[in-house]
């Protein structure tokens, strides 16, 4: 199956905005254990994202949308999920599941998570995915 139209989506369990990005960057620092965005948590250092996990992303052969809890829920109404999430999307098809929130909530690593997501996309998309 063609990837073309295919875009992943990456939902933080986060608002944006600039104000909530410096507010989330203190969470995260004085109160890991409370932190309510396991894949921010993964991702993303004190302020920018983890060059890990920016190359991989770098490597697939989707477009990837970032959103936060709030653009998400405004450009997909209704279809709110458990957050964090990382869906998949097909042209202008309804998202689906790829790694659901308790499963991220679940990963202790950048490279569990990783491996998560690649395993997760060659079942989704085929066995050849990740090789084009």
């Amino acid at each position: 199956m063609s990837t073309n139209s295919a875009q992943m989506l990456i939902v933080y369990n986060a608002d944006s905005g600039a104000v909530n990005a410096v507010l989330h960057a203190l969470h995260k620092a004085l109160k890991p254990e409370t932190y309510p965005c396991s894949l921010c948590a993964l991702t993303y250092g004190t302020v920018s994202m983890h060059g890990q996990w920016k190359r991989f992303l770098d490597t697939l052969p989707l477009k990837i949308v970032f959103h936060h809890k709030d653009d998400f829920a405004e450009a997909y109404p209704g279809k709110q999920p458990d957050l964090p999430a990382i869906l998949v999307t097909r042209g202008d098809g309804a998202p689906q599941m790829l790694v659901p929130a308790q499963e991220l909530d679940a990963l202790a690593s950048l490279d569990g998570l990783i491996q998560s997501v690649e395993d997760r996309l060659t079942r989704h998309f085929g066995s050849k995915m990740l090789a084009a």
